[in-house]
């Protein structure tokens, strides 16, 4: 997994964790989240991007192990993939909007360029 943020949760409840808000922001394109869970997400994403543009069965299989649903890793590879064929990285943006009023939490949104 990237980084070394524990993001207090054991190993395998992180690893859920992350698939399932990679999978989210793929699907909408846009999340708001904290900054931490934010910078977690962005390389996953972007390696998931980055299958889809290979667009091969290996590639495909890999974001399958990875995606929880599959018609997400169909938009991935069709639409997602295609728009991003001349950039070489660099697939997603983290914006700061300040203090989450609950606990203090600093929040971000994560969006697709």
């Amino acid at each position: 997994m990237p980084g070394t943020r524990k993001l207090g949760k054991t190993s395998d409840i992180r690893r859920a964790m992350l698939r399932q808000q990679v999978t989210d922001f793929l699907d909408y394109g846009r999340m708001e989240t904290t900054v931490e869970r934010a910078k977690e997400i962005a390389p996953m994403a972007e390696k998931m991007i980055t299958l889809g543009k290979k667009n091969t069965l290996a590639s495909r299989r890999s974001a399958l192990g990875f995606i929880t649903r599959e018609d997400v890793v169909t938009k991935v590879f069709s639409e997602t993939a295609q728009s991003y064929s001349e950039r070489n990285g660099g697939y997603t943006r983290i914006t700061r909007t300040g203090p989450r009023r609950g606990d203090a939490a600093e929040m971000a949104v994560i969006e697709l360029v």
